[in-house]
């Protein structure tokens, strides 16, 4: 079964130094993330509900280089960062083998990462041969590891951030040269439906988020985001924006009413009143 969008894979050199200006330009804080040993990569995690950004680095480029994710992160370091890929989670990966068309996918592969206080977070993954920002793989979670114990989920679901209140992904936008390609691509893995997004755009629902595919943009000037990934928070915030290489990490308040105060013209005292805000859906983990 589809869950939705689980994470976005952004390669950059500096993982501490990435959160900690994650933190003071947008106010999302990051947790201590791990190593993959397996890999050569090492991350710091932004968690969103029961999504998260992966800020991820790599500490041994020969071994990056020969395993399944550390191309597309080498790749993602050499345009100056951005995002490498991103991972959907499901809950039957068994399932979505059987599924997919065969040769799609390669998997299962096993995965863990230790963190820094010696807990070992689990994981099951497919991945196609080759990873791109518009080419995701998929992701079931160990339940009984380290980060997906229901208490750790229920936690994290109610979790401010130092902006004001709980984040959550909405929607991952990716530019690729054949945006029907890729849309195409992922319906044919997963059980899902796609929709055009106005001109020369699809969007792919997933769950209660979206991944949207766009032919690059042509205008003049400072070069536009290749990719963005889209947040709302539960905090009465104006938008706000960071750039990560390619990629743009924007966040948007929640919609939903609003208290204002409204004073009784008989007593003077301060009441409640509401007004709506933006109308935007709701997101996956709320």
């Amino acid at each position: 079964m589809l869950l939705g969008i689980d994470h976005a894979v952004i390669a950059v050199d500096d993982p501490d130094g990435t959160a900690a200006a994650l933190e003071a330009d947008l106010g999302l804080i990051s947790s201590g993330g791990g190593r993959h040993e397996a890999l050569g990569t090492f991350n710091r995690l932004v968690w969103l509900g029961d999504s998260y950004l992966e800020l991820i680095g790599v500490f041994d480029r020969e071994l990056a280089a020969r395993s399944w994710l550390g191309p597309a992160v080498l790749e993602a370091l050499a345009r100056g960062g951005g995002l490498a890929t991103w991972a959907i989670a499901v809950d039957d990966l068994e399932a979505q083998l059987r599924w997919a068309p065969e040769g799609s996918l390669v998997g299962p592969i096993d995965g863990e990462r230790r963190r820094d206080d010696g807990r070992v977070v689990r994981w099951r993954l497919a991945h196609p041969r080759a990873l791109l920002p518009s080419v995701p793989f998929l992701i079931e979670h160990d339940a009984t590891g380290a980060e997906w114990t229901p208490a750790e989920r229920d936690a994290r679901a109610a979790e401010p951030h130092p902006l004001g209140g709980p984040v959550r992904l909405a929607s991952l936008h990716v530019e690729t040269d054949s945006p029907a390609a890729a849309a195409a691509r992922l319906r044919s893995i997963l059980s899902t439906s796609a929709e055009r997004a106005g001109r020369a755009a699809i969007r792919v629902p997933l769950g209660a988020q979206s991944a949207q595919f766009a032919a690059p943009a042509t205008d003049e000037g400072e070069a536009a985001a290749a990719a963005a990934v889209e947040l709302i928070a539960d905090a009465p915030i104006r938008r706000r924006a960071f750039r990560i290489g390619d990629c743009e990490i924007r966040v948007r308040r929640l919609p939903r009413p609003i208290a204002r105060p409204k004073t009784d013209a008989t007593t003077g005292d301060a009441d409640a009143t509401t007004s709506s805000a933006d109308t935007d859906g709701a997101v996956r983990g709320d």
